[in-house]
């Protein structure tokens, strides 16, 4: 099941290494558990016990908030978890847009970075004058709501089943904090996906669609323009946004109204998911010569950004920057 064997065990104390040695020895007992929770959609919920660590994001980390909370799940039900990931990743790419490019096979974060700097270089040889905002998406997997993953999962065709598996898993969770590698005491959430559980990422993913649907949309009812350009078949095209995981891009024309279309997008989409987009550290980066850029940032609540943005592992700019500044291949 591509699982590592030497992760930290959770609090069963087992690592995947040993299960993965001793299958010949547990298989019928593990077997047994698998069709448990397929007929009934439970199993013991000790066994979906975890141990939160705390991982610092930078150096001299003294805030809970400069801190990533990382679940150490039960070896169990992390190999039950994987058989059901490894089932909702092969229609991922059917429910989920060609906008997002993470956690879908086929797809990967260098097409993402591509089709951004085909934009940016889009307009800057026609000299158009357009925005691009990246949000910043606040503790994205430990606020989602429950209640509104469900109904994403029945919106897009799951079916009752599959639904009760996936609340079981996400909502009988048990966590305890290790406080030097002690554990103190267990409580439960009401809301959130765990880092390190193998559903956590195509679920967030679900999730995240219900915003790209609502920015495509808008698109279309021309709220928000996006950029239009022509394919290599010569089709006509319209990016207006793009997705990696949480890390989003949104592309518009230099317009007011347009930052007010997207800022009653996101609110929207704040109070359906539980997710809140912090606007403080979400940016606004203009293409072209465009003015007032202060008061475009202040109708969307955020601040200017640097350019050349990097995001992605790479810088968005136009390839004709680099060429007039004589650092491109000349033609000869």
């Amino acid at each position: 099941m591509e699982m590592r064997g030497d992760k930290a065990p959770g609090p069963d104390g087992f690592t995947v290494a040993f299960w993965q040695d001793c299958w010949d020895l547990v298989k019928e007992e593990v077997m047994d558990l698998f069709k448990e929770f397929f007929e009934y959609g439970s199993f013991a919920k000790s066994l979906n016990t975890t141990f939160l660590v705390l991982i610092p994001k930078k150096g001299g980390a003294d805030d809970l908030g400069d801190f990533r909370p990382i679940s150490l799940l039960g070896s169990l039900y992390k190999l039950l978890a994987k058989v059901l990931a490894n089932r909702l990743k092969k229609v991922l790419d059917r429910v989920v847009s060609v906008d997002q490019n993470a956690f879908v096979r086929g797809r990967q974060i260098l097409d993402a970075s591509l089709v951004a700097n085909e934009v940016i270089d889009y307009w800057y040889k026609r000299k158009e004058k357009g925005l691009i905002c990246k949000l910043d998406i606040e503790k994205a997997y430990d606020s989602i709501n429950w209640n509104f993953l469900m109904k994403v999962l029945r919106k897009m065709g799951f079916g009752s089943r599959w639904m009760d598996w996936m609340r079981w898993c996400i909502s009988t969770a048990k966590f305890s904090i290790l406080i030097n590698g002690v554990p103190a005491g267990f409580f439960s959430n009401s809301k959130g996906l765990r880092q390190g559980d193998p559903l956590s990422p195509y679920l967030f993913v679900l999730g995240m669609e219900v915003l790209s649907t609502m920015i495509r949309r808008a698109g279309e009812g021309g709220f928000i323009s996006g950029c239009r350009m022509r394919g290599r078949g010569g089709e006509e095209l319209t990016v207006s946004h793009l997705l990696f995981a949480d890390d989003t891009l949104i592309f518009c024309k230099a317009r007011r109204e347009q930052l007010t279309n997207l800022s009653w997008i996101l609110a929207w989409f704040e109070a359906a998911s539980g997710l809140r987009i912090n606007l403080a550290k979400s940016v606004l980066i203009p293409v072209g010569e465009v003015d007032e850029m202060e008061e475009l940032a202040a109708e969307l609540g955020c601040k200017l950004g640097p350019y050349p943005l990097f995001i992605w592992g790479c810088p968005l700019e136009p390839i004709i920057k680099p060429l007039l500044l004589g650092m491109g291949w000349k033609r000869e």
